[in-house]
């Protein structure tokens, strides 16, 4: 039987839908939303009646119910009211040259198989020794000898340093002689710093942050802190200069490893870089002049003696330098080889100061600056019980009687040093994740300068956190805040006042103060 709907002979199908005939209603018109383009969303356009289902015509009741609700309750200004101000002061983003996106290129040239043409072969220039390209790589990207001008480059050319710079970076000290706290005390101080809720946030510095440190002026905070491609940040948390307190220089080309305010004379910020450089800021003079300087990096230095007259400084491949400023020129007095690959950290007996402490590969050793020799110098002391690499050793900063150090195999470690026996004893043990990967800086645990058993480290824990210890390896109290969402790598205590520092690796410090 042939069907009864046939074209050319060939059946056509047709869906159950065809047959049924369209329902009218009763609607006039209808305003619905027009989403054909996306800038002409919101707009209302007319239906012809008898056009939209009951469903539809449903639903679109149902948003326009919704809408009037959440006018009425003002949903909309609260959720405005609910965006938390921004505390974060510091450098601004620069803004992008918007010529730049419009320049044309031009094409780039065929290859060779695309013209149909033979390649020639090239000889390949001899491959130089590892060392020597990388000193000589750093020898010319470096900045040249001799002073470099201080200039701010966050501010306008041929501008010069504010006077309350000068003033608060050559303020008369005042010593006071505060009674140690005990452990309860300390603790209630600790819990009353807070970040400053008018900006505890600052960006100084443009990259990641290898050092930081505390002007020791007690009147202001004043805090420096240094970078991975050679910036050095000024932050004055009770200032406006520059960009809301903060003024970027660039006096290396290098991370900015190491940095120290000189003890006996405040006025003297020393720099050292991985490009080889050691710097001494001279704000009077408007310059940071140089110190030291070699081919090789440098890694780590600290103050041999108690006018800061005298430096040992640390570089990558094993050698420590001992360094005179007296002396004219920019070398130095003697260098020790020391049996190792590179020198991690040096840092000196606050009492003591002809003791030196180094921190090599796995082991820890302690040396008497007075018999060091050229090469195979016998250490006095050494601390052992590290497997992995050892990322900072420091001194407890009264009287040199305990020593923390940081190692890569999660352990945090204190050494009773008050007798420099062949083999320091171990006191504490303390498990901690310090495995920050590529893109943070090592955690080291630093003492807090006020006090010869409590120091600090950051953490890796979630939520962010810094955490103060005891020597014993109670924890005293940990730094939170909602604002701090990102690792502190880097931590230090102000000398004199409570207040406490943390740079990230987005180039922000944190400062917590009561």
């Amino acid at each position: 039987m042939k069907p009864a709907n046939t074209k050319n002979g060939v059946p056509v199908l047709h869906s159950a839908k065809e047959g049924c005939k369209p329902k009218k209603f009763t609607p006039d018109e209808v305003l619905v939303p027009n989403p054909s383009f996306k800038e002409n969303q919101g707009t209302k356009r007319k239906i012809q009646p008898g056009s939209l289902s009951n469903y539809e015509l449903e639903r679109l009741e149902n948003i326009r119910q919704n809408q009037v609700f959440l006018s009425s309750i003002k949903l909309l200004e609260a959720k405005q009211d609910l965006k938390p101000e921004k505390t974060q002061r510091g450098l601004k983003r620069q803004k992008l040259n918007k010529v730049a996106w419009t320049e044309i290129l031009p094409p780039r040239t065929k290859s060779l198989r695309i013209q149909k043409k033979e390649a020639k072969p090239l000889p390949l220039p001899p491959e130089p020794h590892r060392i020597y390209y990388e000193a000589e790589r750093i020898e010319h990207a470096r900045k040249p000898e001799g002073p470099i001008s201080m200039k701010p480059i966050n501010m306008e050319e041929d501008s010069s340093l504010p006077p309350e710079l000068l003033k608060l970076w050559t303020e008369d000290l005042i010593k006071e002689e505060k009674k140690e706290l005990g452990l309860e005390e300390y603790r209630s101080t600790l819990k009353s710093m807070e970040l400053s809720k008018s900006g505890g946030v600052a960006k100084v510095v443009k990259s990641r942050i290898f050092s930081v440190a505390f002007h020791p002026c007690s009147s202001h905070l004043l805090m420096a802190a240094g970078d991975k491609f050679g910036g050095v940040g000024l932050w004055n948390l009770d200032s406006d200069m520059g960009d809301e307190g903060v003024l970027l220089f660039e006096p290396h080309v290098r991370p900015v490893a190491c940095m120290a305010f000189s003890r006996s004379h405040p006025t003297d910020l020393l720099t050292l870089s991985y490009d080889g450089t050691l710097r001494s800021t001279d704000v009077e003079k408007a310059v940071f002049d140089e110190v030291y300087r070699i081919k090789d990096g440098l890694r780590t230095f600290d103050f041999l003696s108690h006018d800061c007259s005298t430096l040992v400084t640390g570089d990558w491949y094993g050698d420590v330098a001992i360094v005179d400023r007296r002396t004219p020129g920019t070398s130095h007095e003697s260098l020790h080889s020391l049996d190792t690959k590179t020198v991690r950290c040096v840092h000196v007996h606050p009492v003591q100061k002809q003791y030196i402490m180094v921190a090599e590969n796995s082991i820890v050793s302690i040396y008497d600056a007075r018999c060091l020799k050229a090469s195979s110098s016998k250490p006095v002391s050494q601390l052992y019980g590290h497997s992995k690499s050892i990322s900072s050793a420091y001194f407890s900063p009264g009287t040199g009687n305990r020593v923390v150090t940081t190692c890569l195999d999660n352990n945090i470690r204190i050494y009773d040093t008050s007798e420099l026996t062949s083999r320091a004893p171990l006191l504490t043990s303390i498990q901690q994740n310090l495995i920050t990967g590529r893109w943070l800086s090592k955690l080291q645990a630093m003492w807090d300068p006020k006090r010869d058993d409590c120091f600090v480290v950051g953490s890796m824990q979630r939520p962010r956190r810094v955490q103060v210890f005891h020597e014993s390896g109670q924890l005293q109290h940990f730094f939170q805040d909602p604002e701090m969402t990102t690792v502190l790598s880097v931590t230090a205590f102000h000398p004199t006042r409570n207040a406490l520092l943390g740079g990230n690796a987005s180039g922000r410090l944190y400062v917590f103060t009561d």
